[in-house]
């Protein structure tokens, strides 16, 4: 007799962890704070789940417009992606008419440009994406790896 496996059993959906709102908050926290530390400009953070949803965003005083939007779309197009937005920034490079036509796909939602990162659980798992706006690339992508860092979890 063949057995097929139809799905996961209970146990293993046990072991699947979601990003909750106090780890969010805590990358919010930690990311701001090294923000704060370093000296650099007002920024705008958000923290998506796995399936591209916000789950928390903070801008500081004095973010010019558009941080959130510029956030959101670096960090939704990592966790949709599957890699942080320097990755696909690199990639787009290679290939740019289909990173192009993936932007206007997502209505705008998809940017690939260097400021997000993938947050993983310590089995590698990934459990959302956080992205930053309002400094440049490097200073966008530092505070979000100290973010998820600060969380306890691991950048991706």
């Amino acid at each position: 007799m063949i057995r097929v496996k139809t799905g996961p059993t209970h146990e293993e959906t046990d072991k699947v962890q979601t990003l909750t709102l106090a780890q969010a908050q805590q990358i919010l926290a930690g990311a701001l704070a090294h923000s704060k530390a370093a000296g650099y400009k007002p920024m705008g953070v958000v923290v998506l789940d796995e399936a591209g949803h916000l789950k928390a965003y903070a801008r500081e005083d004095g973010a010019s417009m558009f941080r959130f939007e510029v956030a959101q779309a670096k960090a939704w197009g990592a966790v949709g992606m599957g890699a942080s937005s320097r990755l696909l920034g690199q990639r787009a490079k290679d290939n740019p008419n289909f990173f192009v036509s993936l932007a206007a796909t997502a209505g705008g939602k998809f940017l690939p440009q260097t400021g997000a990162v993938l947050i993983k659980n310590a089995a590698g798992e990934t459990l959302g994406a956080v992205g930053a706006s309002g400094g440049t690339g490097d200073e966008d992508e530092a505070i979000c790896a100290a973010g998820v860092q600060s969380a306890g979890l691991v950048v991706g």
